[in-house]
């Protein structure tokens, strides 16, 4: 546990600036709500007439002026972009960090396995990305509280499970990507993500596209199906979950038979 403790102490000053970031920025939305409240109606029309920008970002299946369709979109995104940030910062860094800073030939020195040195990085990344997240669900709880406002439950536990997941699978991709870079780069786990993101603006748009909802973790994160259907879809995220496991593979078996270079 020496070394998940480790992590999670050397982690701790980045993690609070991500997630006081995000959750701030949920703040804001959801207290923004009430004072546009009564004419998001008639925007959510507007926005329903737009076309391939409507699908995109799935605008034409949620109501702006009810607050689940409001915080599906509008906070959804602030999750879905700064949640996918941070796990895809998370996950590039934790192993090649060690190689990055010179620490690597101390660390794997000492009497522990490299299956353990990766359990407790790879449990240490997990930690942080459940902690924010209950964080970002507190505050937006609290949030709808202060407004008078409700959430439905059942779609909000759902949309929230599905980030929480869509954030795991991304930093597990960057954990298995980690295990190949020696000096670390932050810029390819950032890239990945917005790559990802991106992949689901363009299957939402483009039928011939539709393929990239099995690649992109953000398909089965999409609010507006979500809320708007009231479930998970299946498929996709045994797809995500199964991708999200072969990272996690990858790294164990590239590692393992790695020359540290310190």
């Amino acid at each position: 546990m020496t070394i998940y403790i480790k992590e999670l102490r050397q982690a701790a000053k980045s993690w609070v600036i991500w997630t006081c970031s995000i959750a701030f920025l949920m703040l804001i939305c959801i207290l923004l709500f009430p004072e546009m409240k009564n004419e998001m109606s008639s925007v959510s029309n507007v926005f329903a007439n737009m076309g391939s920008f409507t699908a995109a970002f799935g605008m034409d299946k949620l109501s702006f002026g009810e607050l689940m369709g409001f915080y599906g979109i509008e906070c959804g995104n602030i999750i879905g972009i700064g949640g996918g940030f941070f796990a895809a910062f998370t996950g590039i860094l934790i192993l090649a960090g060690e190689e990055k800073e010179r620490t690597a030939e101390f660390l794997l020195t000492h009497p522990v396995s490299r299956i353990s040195v990766l359990a407790q990085k790879l449990s240490a990344v997990i930690t942080q990305i459940i902690l924010m997240n209950a964080v970002i669900v507190a505050v937006s709880l609290i949030s709808a509280v202060f407004i008078g406002e409700e959430f439905e439950m059942h779609e909000f536990i759902l949309l929230h499970t599905a980030y929480l997941i869509m954030q795991l699978e991304i930093a597990c991709i960057c954990f298995g990507i980690s295990a190949f870079i020696r000096r670390g780069s932050i810029g390819i786990g950032l890239g990945l993500a917005l790559a990802l993101y991106f992949m689901n603006i363009v299957c939402n748009i483009s039928d011939k596209a539709e393929f990239l909802k099995y690649i992109t973790p953000y398909a089965y994160s999409e609010a507006s199906n979500i809320i708007s259907e009231g479930s998970l879809e299946p498929a996709l995220l045994a797809t995500g979950v199964a991708i999200a496991l072969a990272g996690v593979v990858t790294a164990f078996v590239k590692y393992t038979g790695k020359d540290i270079y310190a």
